[in-house]
C-alpha cells in the first residue's frame, strides 16, 4: 500500500468516525420538588431559571383528603395573563380537571390533578425572554388562599 493510499484511509477513517459519532447527550432538566398541602399552599414559591433551561417540575400532594375535595395542580401561564381570572375560569371547569378550555392559549406548562400521596411531573423549557411568570393552582379556592408562585427568568 502507498503512503498516498494510506492517507485517503485514513483521512476516509476518520471522517466516517466524526459522522457515525453519537451525539453528545442533551442535559438533564433540571428537577424542582414541590409539594401541596391541605392549608392550600406550595412549599416553593419561587423558582429561579435562566432563558431556555430545561426544568422539570415535580409536584407531590401532600394531602390525607380525598382528591374529589383536595387535590392540586402546577400551572405555568404565559406572561401577560391575568392570573385571577385564569384561576376564576379555572374553578368552574370541573369537567376539564379544572384547566378551562378557553384559556388553554394562555398556558406554557402544566401536570394533571395530582390528590393524596401522588406526584404529577412535567417538563418544559424556560421562556427564553427574562421576566416574572406566575404558576398556580387552579382547584378551586387555592389560588385565593395563595396556591401561587412565580418563575423568575433571568
Amino acid at each position: 500500500m502507498t503512503t498516498k493510499s494510506i492517507a485517503v484511509l485514513a483521512a476516509g477513517l476518520l471522517a466516517a468516525a466524526v459522522v457515525l459519532a453519537p451525539a453528545p447527550a442533551a442535559a438533564a432538566a433540571r428537577e424542582i420538588k414541590i409539594t401541596g398541602n391541605d392549608q392550600m399552599q406550595y412549599s416553593v414559591k419561587r423558582i429561579e431559571a435562566k432563558p431556555g433551561e430545561e426544568l422539570k417540575v415535580a409536584l407531590t400532594a401532600v394531602s390525607k383528603m380525598p382528591k374529589t375535595e383536595m387535590a392540586h395542580n402546577f400551572i405555568l401561564l404565559k406572561k401577560g395573563t391575568n392570573p385571577d381570572s385564569f384561576a376564576m375560569a379555572g374553578a368552574l371547569a370541573r369537567n376539564t380537571d379544572y384547566v378551562p378550555a378557553a384559556k388553554k392559549d394562555q398556558i406554557l406548562a402544566s401536570t394533571k390533578l395530582a390528590g393524596g400521596g401522588e406526584t404529577v411531573e412535567v417538563t418544559f423549557t424556560a421562556p427564553t425572554e427574562p421576566g416574572e411568570y406566575v404558576y398556580l393552582c387552579s382547584f378551586p379556592g387555592h389560588y385565593a388562599a395563595g396556591m401561587k408562585g412565580l418563575l423568575v427568568v433571568k
